[in-house]
Formats: C-alpha cells, sequence, structure tokens
C-alpha cells in the first residue's frame, strides 16, 4: 500500500510519521510546502502521479485563522482549489483520500453538539475556504472521507497546549477566553484513529467528526493545563469581547463523534485524559 500524506512538518502529519515510523507493510510519502506547494494548483496532480498512492491523507491546509482575513485568495487557494485538484486526482486514478477540515465550518451559534448534518456557515475565511474545500471533495469524490476536527494540539508545531505553558511559566497572571465552547483534539489521538480507518476493511465515504470527547472552554483548557503541569499562575476568564482578533471564531463549536464511532468502531478519548497522556510524554 503506498500512502501519501500531505502537511509532512504539520501536527498531524509529523504524528503520523511517528506512528508509521518502521512500518514495512506501507510505503508512506511525507510531502512539505516545498515538495508539494499547495498554492501552485496546476502541477498538484503531476507532482502526486509521481508517487502513484493508494490512498492520500491531506493533512495540509492553510492555517493562520487571523492572517486569512488578509489574504483571503491564497488561503482559498490552499484550502479549496488544492482540494479540488486532489479529489480529481483521486477520482481519475482510482485513489481514496482522507481529508481533515475543521470545526470552523460553523457559525457557533448552536447549543448542542454538532453533528455531521447540522448546517454550516462559517464566520470568517479560514472557516469559509475549509467549507469550499470540503464542498469541492464531495463534488468530485463522493466517497472521499472528510474529518472535521477542532482545537489541535501536538509535542509538533505551535499550537494553545505549548503557548500555555510557556506563558504561564513565564507570567504570574494571564487571561484566557472562557465563552467559546467545544473540545481540543490531540493530534496523537486523530491520527491513531485516521490509521484505525484504513486498517478497518471498511471504507464509506462521507462527512464524519473527531475531536477527544467533552464540552469545555478555552479557560477550562487552560486551568486544566496548568494544574496538570503544576504551575501556579493565575489565569482570568474573559469574554470574546475583551480579546478581538481580525476573524471571528464560532462561540459554540462541540463536535458529535457518534457517526466515526458507529461506522469505523473508533475509541475517542477524554479530552482530559489526552492532556495528561500528552504532558506526561
Amino acid at each position: 500500500m503506498r500512502i501519501v500524506i500531505t502537511g509532512a512538518n504539520g501536527q498531524l502529519g509529523s504524528e503520523l510519521r511517528d506512528l508509521l515510523a518502521g512500518q514495512t507493510s506501507r510505503d508512506c510519502f511525507f510531502l512539505d510546502r516545498q515538495q508539494l506547494p499547495l498554492e501552485q494548483t496546476l502541477i498538484i496532480q503531476d507532482i502526486l502521479g509521481q508517487y502513484q498512492p493508494d490512498i492520500i491523507i491531506h493533512a495540509a491546509a492553510y492555517t493562520a485563522v487571523d492572517k486569512a482575513e488578509s489574504e483571503p485568495e491564497l488561503a482559498d487557494r490552499i484550502n479549496h482549489l488544492a482540494s479540488e485538484e486532489i479529489a480529481q486526482y483521486c477520482r481519475i486514478h482510482g485513489s481514496k483520500l482522507i481529508a481533515i477540515s475543521t470545526d470552523y465550518v460553523f457559525d457557533g451559534n448552536s447549543a448542542i453538539a454538532l453533528a455531521e448534518d447540522a448546517p454550516v456557515d462559517p464566520v470568517n475565511v479560514y472557516g469559509l475556504t475549509k467549507l469550499k474545500g470540503e464542498q469541492a471533495i464531495q463534488k468530485w469524490l463522493p466517497e472521499g472521507i472528510i474529518i472535521r476536527t477542532s482545537w489541535v494540539y501536538s509535542t509538533y508545531g505551535n499550537n494553545f497546549v505549548k503557548t500555555m505553558i510557556r506563558l504561564m511559566g513565564e507570567r504570574e497572571e494571564i487571561s484566557v477566553i472562557n465563552d467559546q465552547i467545544g473540545s481540543p483534539t490531540y493530534a496523537r489521538d486523530l491520527a491513531d484513529a485516521i490509521l484505525a480507518i484504513i486498517d478497518s476493511g471498511v471504507w464509506e465515504g462521507g462527512i464524519y467528526h473527531f475531536s477527544n470527547e467533552g464540552e469545555i472552554s478555552w479557560y477550562d483548557f487552560a486551568v486544566a493545563i496548568r494544574d496538570l503541569k503544576s504551575l501556579s499562575c493565575k489565569i482570568n476568564p474573559i469574554p470574546t469581547t475583551q480579546y478581538p482578533t481580525p476573524a471571528r471564531r464560532p462561540h459554540y463549536s462541540l463536535l458529535d463523534n457518534r457517526k466515526i464511532k458507529k461506522y469505523f468502531g473508533i475509541n475517542v478519548s477524554n479530552w482530559y485524559e489526552s492532556l495528561k497522556d500528552f504532558i506526561n510524554t
């Protein structure tokens, strides 16, 4: 089996590299932004053709949420048009596709965990470009699998957990938003889930949700990080209005994981247990 993983140096791509290291049953090719420049859409299919993948795990994306507000064309090219090229390649060559999307396709006005068929209405450019990418994949490759995830963190890259640990080590007091609700995702858990889908022998196209279980705010998350790291920093809860950003964020984007558990038998850990695993590694 030949697998191409895009976003090789990102959080998910790096976790997949660790999990797949040393496996002889698969030929894995990890492509970074130099090897697969997604903004150059005209050459994407030619590059993929050099690897002739049986499966593509499309983890690469333009993820600078605030910067996307001032670079909408670049964000669209990478998140939407490049995903369309990858889906077209898979359709032409019979490759399977697992593509990663985001909770930011929702407007944040829900009060219950969001199922895959919940109405979508992004409130920022990043979410819109990811939604258009989803729609392009579904148009060209309805048998493709799209996994929406949220609040991703990892040993690799820049993320909320690592930022909080750094800030709480430097400062006596910080403020964290307490009115944005969802659930974090340990990228290692998501990588495990993707490989479990590939190994399951079941392939059911469509959209799936995956985040760690449990409903929390960013403030709750920060408090847990502090306590697990035995830090003494004071954390003040603040509303979103006190921390303006160029891009709006959905206030509520908790994902309902029942579908992915039902179809693929995926075990989804509670966010606190995964955070403990991360901090203890």
